[in-house]
């Protein structure tokens, strides 16, 4: 995975002003699409479109600053049809205009090239089972919200306190197979996981195909497939989205194992009244690397 990502980013740079093929890039390396984004973003702590965009800027301006162009020479070169669409890119990363800078020489953030190494980590195990699931539904209460990286979202939040505690009932009622219990999913995630991307997430269990669900209740296919199912215990909901990460920099790093598209789901296994601690599993659809 490492080498994959390090062929990414020279990918990058040889192609920096054209459109970046990271499907072809990934189907050459034995991965997917997916896979390497969710990775990139992971441990780069940016998504790959992102760091993009900040790359062609740094380059960009060393032309800008040169001023041996015309500033609608300089924006075409590096992919934008007009001043204006390069301008806003330009003051996006750099915190001025390409004007102001060329005038004044600055001011400029420089994003470097990236350069993905490995590092003696992970020394405290993960508790980790892999599971083959025939197909299953998940049904429940679905809503778009944005991303939100650490705490609590409170979007995902609201959504849950509008339901009552009949409701709550209702669904418990109608789970019949694993993952067991009241689920957390989430669904149409952006691959590059950009903080504030939309995604689907829903509140609700699991039930197997031959079940029949309330017309009321939304539904999403889970796909029959191997999981990578994570236990966290600890404070909530900061042990469950640490672990979440780590399954990105550790686990998937040093495992012959990559992310399939298909939903995440989170289990809730124990909490306390005030859900202020809880003991979770993470259900990761994936396959062999």
């Amino acid at each position: 995975m490492i080498s994959a990502l390090n062929r990414l980013v020279d990918l990058v740079e040889e192609h920096l002003v054209e459109e970046l093929d990271v499907d072809g890039l990934a189907g050459e390396l034995g991965t997917t699409e997916y896979h390497l984004r969710r990775m990139f973003s992971s441990l780069a702590d940016m998504p790959l479109s992102e760091y993009v965009r900040r790359r062609r800027m740094t380059v960009a301006a060393a032309d800008v600053v040169r001023g041996e162009e015309e500033l609608l020479s300089i924006a075409v070169r590096h992919g934008y049809g007009s001043t204006e669409a390069f301008g806003r890119a330009f003051r996006a990363v750099h915190g001025a205009g390409p004007g102001d800078v060329r005038r004044d020489g600055g001011p400029l953030r420089t994003q470097p090239r990236l350069r993905f190494r490995l590092t003696v980590e992970g020394s405290t195990p993960m508790d980790t089972r892999l599971v083959d699931r025939p197909a299953f539904r998940l049904v429940g209460h679905a809503a778009r919200v944005p991303l939100v990286h650490q705490g609590v979202n409170p979007h995902i939040q609201r959504h849950v306190a509008a339901l009552s505690q009949q409701e709550h009932l209702r669904l418990k009622a109608l789970g019949d197979t694993e993952p067991g219990g009241l689920l957390q999913v989430c669904d149409d995630l952006d691959p590059d996981g950009t903080e504030g991307s939309e995604l689907t997430y829903l509140h609700g269990v699991a039930v197997s195909r031959d079940t029949s669900a309330p017309d009321d209740l939304d539904t999403i296919e889970a796909p029959a497939g191997r999981w990578a199912v994570f236990r966290t215990a600890g404070p909530h909901p900061q042990a469950m989205q640490a672990a979440w990460a780590a399954t990105a920099t550790e686990w998937f790093p040093s495992n012959p194992w990559r992310l399939r598209p298909g939903p995440s789901i989170v289990a809730v296994l124990e909490r306390s009244d005030d859900f202020t601690t809880a003991t979770c599993e993470l259900w990761f659809p994936v396959e062999p690397a």
